[in-house]
């Protein structure tokens, strides 16, 4: 059993949260002594060995990014598969362990003659036996994230890992709480939040470009992946040669496999993703978080659109969030739609405008800001766009998301989606989760105690039972 961090802590008041987010923000940053120097530190003319946890469709493309930095190397992998045929799916291509482990030595075959690559099934026999790596990237299922983000930061590694950081509440409290305990430099896998366009965003509206804003949207097209199943399935299938399944299911229970489960289409089933919002909620709801210092909201409120149940998720989903606490002194309103549901068309957009497939509409008291993909603000009325003064930029740009963990690794300062501030952001979106995974009941969340007043039933939700051997603390 992993070790329980000792600190009896409360999370973050406002004031503590915008000291992490908007300190950053400014150019300013709080860099530990963990990271300076001593225990985990490594030197910046020195490379960063990284083992990657999870080298499915996404692992591959952060394999492939990684090794785009020459002060980067990756020297171990593990996966409970040998091979994912990902050409139908949007990765496009062929992974697992074998094929990204040739990948791999074929890349650094040019720097280092014999460069070998050791391969795991198991994340925790890789990190028993690979003592010379300084950091871990971990591209599993969301059900995974947390457990192997906790082992890996046990032992002393930097973690990068995708998002959403944790599968329910209680994770993320732990894994901010271990954070702010070591120090370790992290990054969380919204890529989204490195661009310059967000950057942009946040400026505009803590400039006022559009007065007062009292109210946010944000939506995207994604649905369930599986559109026929009405239940989980009750038959097995024939597994895929060389895959540990009972290591890919992890700390949920265990079942017959089935190719519904695998791969990608975990999303479908509650017990390995979240849905569409779990999935598109730290991207799509960042830019609000970030710019107004969002605290907890008080109030979740997030209704099914069309079929699921207590095992699997909906085609689409709206939801509403109520933030007292946040940095405009009057509480902010946050709807949330997807499987193609979309805001109405505000009164300050031109005549015949359409929405983005995917954005973010920001209404003030004196016009709007729209987001598409690119998070690049559009403000409107065309009027105010005209004669807009554009804000002095006072956010530092990012040199690249893996960039700047890796420069965080090296004494440098701290990524800006740090775990800090992405547990937070993970825990606004496994809220709206919580509520849909309570077929839309409202959630009056009481932050400090980590509970939905009134509501027992979903303390299941908020920690999940797990199977024995996988406990975090």
């Amino acid at each position: 059993m992993l070790e329980k961090p000792n600190k009896n802590k409360t999370p973050d008041s406002r004031r503590d949260f915008i000291k992490t987010s908007s300190l950053s923000a400014a150019g300013f940053f709080i860099v530990p002594r963990f990271v300076l120097g001593g225990k985990g530190h490594v030197a910046p003319s020195d490379k960063v060995n990284v083992g990657m946890v999870g080298v499915g469709g996404k692992g591959r493309q952060n394999a492939l990014d990684l090794m785009k930095l020459d002060d980067v190397q990756i020297t171990a992998i593990a996966d409970p598969a040998e091979y994912w045929d990902l050409a139908n799916f949007y990765y496009k291509s062929i992974a697992g362990r074998n094929p990204v482990k040739r990948m791999v030595e074929d890349h650094y075959e040019d720097i280092k003659d014999n460069f070998k690559v050791n391969e795991y099934l198991d994340f925790r026999e890789m990190l028993e036996k690979e003592k010379g790596l300084d950091a871990i990237c971990c591209s599993t299922p969301d059900n995974t994230h947390a457990v192997v983000t906790y082992a890996s930061m046990k032992s002393g590694k930097h973690v990068y890992c995708e998002k959403p950081l944790t599968h329910n509440l209680w994770e993320a409290r732990m894994i901010k709480d271990l954070t702010e305990e070591t120090g370790l430099a992290t990054q969380m896998g919204n890529v989204g939040h490195s661009t310059d366009g967000i950057r942009q965003t946040v400026e505009y509206l803590r400039a006022g470009v559009i007065g007062n804003v009292k109210e946010t949207h944000s939506w995207v097209p994604a649905s369930r992946w599986i559109n026929e199943m009405q239940a989980v399935p009750t038959t097995s299938t024939q597994k895929p040669h060389d895959f540990d399944w009972d290591l890919w299911l992890g700390p949920s229970a265990n079942r017959p496999f089935h190719k519904w489960y695998t791969p990608v289409t975990w999303r479908d089933f509650w017990d390995f993703g979240c849905g569409a919002l779990g999935d598109f909620g730290c991207h799509d709801m960042d830019a609000a978080t970030w710019a107004f210092e969002l605290g907890h909201p008080d109030t979740i409120e997030v209704f099914p659109a069309g079929f699921s149940n207590e095992n699997i998720t909906p085609y689409g989903e709206i939801g509403y969030y109520n933030f007292p606490d946040n940095n405009t002194g009057k509480p902010i309103q946050l709807t949330w739609y997807s499987g193609g549901l979309k805001p109405p068309l505000h009164q300050s957009l031109p005549q015949g405008y359409q929405w983005p497939s995917r954005g973010t509409l920001f209404v003030g008291d004196k016009g709007v800001i729209v987001n598409g993909g690119d998070r690049v603000p559009h403000v409107f009325p065309e009027s105010l766009a005209a004669n807009l003064k554009k804000p002095k930029e006072v956010i530092p740009r990012s040199k690249g998301h893996f960039r700047d963990w890796v420069n965080a690794i090296k004494g440098g300062p701290a990524a800006s989606a740090n775990f800090e501030y992405g547990a937070h952001l993970t825990e606004i979106t496994l809220l709206g989760v919580l509520s849909l995974r309570m077929k839309g009941q409202k959630i009056n969340w009481d932050a400090k105690n980590l509970k939905a007043t009134g509501l027992e039933e979903a303390d299941q939700y908020i920690k999940e039972p797990v199977r024995s051997g996988w406990e975090m603390g």
